[in-house]
């Protein structure tokens, strides 16, 4: 991969590419712990718009959020994002 094929955004530096079919299980570990989107944000200091983004799939994190996330529940990247 060359660096044209990299955008920095609040996460830091990741791939101008989503991984295809990646999904995730923000929103039920989020009401498992009975978090909206907003308390979810605020731990992970991001905006809500970012959470709602990551749940619906139409945003995937940068790597150090993923990271962020995975570590704010105790759980692998991979327990909390999935492959299709």
């Amino acid at each position: 991969m060359d660096g044209g094929n990299l955008v920095r955004d609040a996460g830091g530096l990741r791939p101008n590419c989503a991984i295809e079919g990646m999904k995730n299980r923000l929103k039920v570990l989020r009401a498992e712990r009975d978090w909206n989107q907003q308390d979810l944000a605020d731990a992970l200091g991001v905006s809500r718009q970012s959470v709602n983004a990551i749940e619906t799939g139409k945003y995937d994190p940068s790597l150090p959020l993923a990271f962020r996330i995975a570590d704010l529940f105790t759980l692998s990247i991979e327990a909390v994002f999935l492959r299709d």
